[in-house]
């Protein structure tokens, strides 16, 4: 499993680090499932940041003016419509099996986390394109998909092109 340590290799020093559990169980109550750790962990040290200037992450706490609990509810409200569901492999939700949107991209792309079967399953990412009507599964939690995109692996979304001189990222306004 990626750790924040070579994230942060890649990425560079967090300078967000939140402690606060409160946004995170406020959050996660609302939408009834706990979320992964390796996401939590990697949220709360850089916050609210676009990366490479493609991928939105989003954190929780309520006083950001870009929030992920709001965020939350509003893509699962957009993926919910008739129309928009049938570009996904499972509905949207916290249930075993449903997906959560938990970022985006500049280019178009959703990312999802897909809500272990059981207690014992792993949490997976599950891409869509919104330019075609294509999603990818990837094996690998969070953390590791992450990884996977700084270090310029096509995971859907690919940084090479974004990024010739390293990862970067900056802070949302």
């Amino acid at each position: 499993m990626a750790t924040l340590p070579e994230i942060t290799a890649l990425l560079g020093e967090p300078r967000f680090h939140w402690s606060d559990p409160a946004p995170w169980t406020a959050l996660e109550r609302e939408i009834g499932v706990e979320l992964p750790s390796d996401f939590r962990e990697i949220v709360d040290a850089y916050g609210s940041v676009q990366i490479n200037d493609q991928l939105y992450l989003k954190h929780p706490a309520g006083h950001l003016l870009h929030s992920l609990g709001r965020n939350i509810g509003e893509d699962l409200a957009f993926w919910r419509e008739e129309d928009m569901a049938e570009f996904l492999p499972a509905p949207v939700g916290g249930n075993p099996g449903e997906l959560l949107p938990v970022a985006s991209a500049t280019t178009g792309e959703a990312v999802f986390l897909r809500v272990p079967d059981g207690p014992s399953a792993p949490w997976r990412v599950v891409v869509q394109e919104m330019d075609s009507p294509s999603w990818t599964l990837y094996e690998m939690t969070f953390g590791a998909w992450l990884l996977a995109y700084l270090e310029g692996r096509d995971v859907t979304l690919c940084s090479r092109n974004l990024a010739p001189d390293g990862p970067f990222y900056a802070f949302l306004p």
